[in-house]
């Protein structure tokens, strides 16, 4: 496995070298690295609907597009990412592997840290890092796995809060007021037995996967360059456009939120978006191509959602097609 410590701050490169590892490097790579402040958006959010515009832009955080599903989140300097990159199972979206390697990372530093829920890891219940992944089917026919995580490490608590629209109902089921309730730093942690600096234990936690640690050579950067510049900097990655729809549904489930806008002639789909949190294997695209002239009838919708758990993770069609006929 290759082990790679980025110490590039740009979080258009960093999302960008995650593609190039994906779709350009053959084998399994790690990476560690850190973004200047920016909000991270997930690959189906509305990013409209997720950050407070205002102040990210008062305060110069940057929003960029990850490739993979899950929530937005808060980077800066203080927060630790990792990315693993391979070759993808069978079995399609596994978290526990990931999560349990670096939980067994994080005990060499004092720190008692487990799996909870679809994809976060805790100490002593609060959350310390959020975890999301994709398959891809790349360009030359490898189907190819991404996950990566947050760890916070010494994050600015006030800027995280101050950035992210919070989702009043995920926040409710749980039964939590505010993030800053929810989350913790990792240097704040009694027992911590690290460094104190996020760069030190950046690269400290790399070296926990007992490999040679390298940067990106110059051709490598070349090419991740390129992305960035043409895709990750852009508005049409990162925001895109945000059509209006005559119909709009939403929902949470246990394995995310999911919103469904679209307008219908006829009582037959002209158009469909599908957005949220959740986590998927497929590109949702495909998901809303295949929906266009769906007759809104459960047996119609029931059976175009058939294959939605390689777009939706943990759905069902059933699950679904109730929340677009919901108040019909």
């Amino acid at each position: 496995m290759r082990v790679i410590f980025n110490e590039c701050l740009c979080p258009y490169f960093n999302l960008a070298s995650e593609e190039y590892l994906l779709e350009s490097f053959m084998g399994d790579a790690f990476m560690i690295w850190r973004n200047e402040k920016s909000v991270i958006i997930g690959k189906n959010q509305n990013a409209y609907g997720e950050i407070d515009q205002g102040f990210c832009e008062e305060k110069g955080i940057k929003i960029v597009r990850r490739l993979t599903g899950g929530g937005a989140v808060f980077h800066d300097p203080g927060n630790i990412n990792f990315s693993f990159v391979t070759d993808a199972a069978e079995e399609g979206i596994n978290f526990l592997p990931y999560v349990e390697s670096i939980c067994k990372a994080l005990s060499r530093f004092g720190i008692k840290a487990a799996a909870n829920g679809r994809n976060d890891i805790e100490v002593n219940g609060l959350k310390i890092s959020g975890n999301a992944q994709c398959i891809r089917n790349c360009r030359d026919g490898r189907r190819r796995l991404l996950h990566h995580g947050t760890l916070l490490f010494s994050a600015d608590m006030s800027a995280l809060e101050g950035a992210l629209r919070v989702d009043g109902e995920k926040m409710e089921s749980k039964g939590i007021k505010s993030v800053r309730n929810r989350v913790v730093n990792i240097r704040d942690i009694g027992g911590y037995t690290g460094p104190r600096s996020p760069l030190c234990f950046a690269r400290e936690l790399c070296k926990c996967f007992e490999a040679d640690m390298s940067d990106f050579t110059a051709e490598e950067k070349a090419e991740i360059e390129g992305l960035a510049r043409e895709k990750y900097s852009k508005w049409e990655w990162n925001y895109g456009e945000s059509p209006r729809f005559s119909v709009e549904k939403s929902k949470r489930f246990p394995f995310g939120s999911v919103e469904i806008a679209y307008t219908a002639k006829k009582g037959t789909i002209e158009d469909i978006k599908i957005t949220g949190d959740f986590f998927a294997a497929g590109d949702i695209e495909e998901l809303e191509t295949g929906l266009i002239g769906t007759t809104l009838e459960k047996e119609d919708l029931e059976k175009a959602f058939e294959s939605v758990h390689k777009y939706i993770h943990g759905a069902t069609g059933e699950e679904i097609a109730e929340l677009l006929l919901k108040n019909k």
